[in-house]
């Protein structure tokens, strides 16, 4: 159900622009991630950081596309977000040295520093990457092309990103039965 609900503004934004363009889509992407963010404050009392941070930038950068009536704004959405969540990183490891993927996943697994800065400069790198990619997509293909890609480009490297680091952290995480008997 959670990952329905994150993806909820996606998707409808998808089948809006399919059926309605950019322009009704956009004011689509706007309400869904209003409605999102206050189905999740009413049933669990809190919404993540990340997800103001999304609604901040859906806002403001849909509402700079319905008001300017030029798509280039929500183009650059995706961009923003990916360079703030790679910047988040980047600053909180080298000016905090505090290592924010270690804060946020910490509690559900363990592993040795050396393995959660490398998951930080990976995200950080994949987040970096996958700005500019948009951005180049944006601006070397038409409008269609990047909604597309903008679903299921960015979700499918996305899944193979994941993919990539879990069996990345393979390698550190004990087998449960091993762990409970080491002579078994």
């Amino acid at each position: 159900m959670k990952l329905l609900i994150d993806f909820f503004p996606i998707i409808l934004f998808f089948a809006a622009f399919k059926v309605w363009g950019i322009y009704v889509a956009t004011g689509v992407a706007i309400v869904a991630t209003i409605a999102q963010i206050a189905y999740l404050r009413a049933r669990h009392g809190k919404v993540e950081p990340m997800q103001w941070l999304s609604l901040g930038v859906i806002v403001l950068f849909g509402g700079a596309t319905l008001l300017a009536q030029n798509d280039t704004f929500i183009k650059w959405k995706p961009t923003v977000l990916y360079w703030l969540m790679g910047g988040s990183l980047l600053i909180g490891q080298l000016f905090f040295r505090k290592n924010l993927i270690k804060s946020l996943m910490g509690a559900q697994m363990e592993l040795p520093d050396a393995a959660w800065r490398a998951m930080n400069w990976s995200w950080t790198g994949f987040f970096t990457v996958m700005g500019v990619l948009n951005l180049w997509v944006a601006y070397h293909f038409d409008t269609d092309t990047w909604v597309n890609f903008k679903l299921f480009g960015g979700l499918g490297l996305m899944l193979l990103f994941v993919v990539a680091q879990a069996l990345y952290l393979s390698r550190y995480i004990k087998d449960t039965d091993e762990a409970k008997d080491p002579l078994a």
